[in-house]
């Protein structure tokens, strides 16, 4: 696969997500989770998704293991979302402030531009 689909791919997978933790998961532990970004292996397998949340050590932890125990949800939700012959396996890292993406600090809550 080329990088150029790979990079629409990420994208693609990065609205979606941001749209599933952000506004459709119930999930209290998930309130302030922002996805920051997503890398996808070449073969589109598997699916490295970035995230950061707010709140002290402890809160992160949570957010992070309410995600893992909601993977195979998220890919089933994201299968009736974006049409790829394979939906990846997603991986949760969480990131601190410093290895955001450049750029995503003038964006909102997960990742989209605030409307004014």
């Amino acid at each position: 696969m080329n990088a150029r689909r790979a990079e629409r791919v990420a994208e693609a997978l990065r609205e979606e997500l941001a749209e599933i933790i952000g506004y459709e998961m119930a999930d209290p532990r998930l309130e302030a989770v922002c996805v920051v970004g997503v890398e996808v292996s070449r073969d589109l397998r598997r699916a490295q998704v970035r995230v950061t949340a707010a709140g002290d050590a402890e809160r992160q932890r949570e957010a992070m293991r309410a995600l893992e125990g909601a993977r195979h949800w998220i890919r089933r939700q994201m299968a009736g979302r974006i049409r790829l012959w394979r939906i990846p396996e997603f991986h949760f890292r969480a990131v601190s402030g410093q290895e955001q993406e450049p750029g995503l600090d003038e964006l909102g809550r997960n990742g989209q531009a605030g409307t004014e």
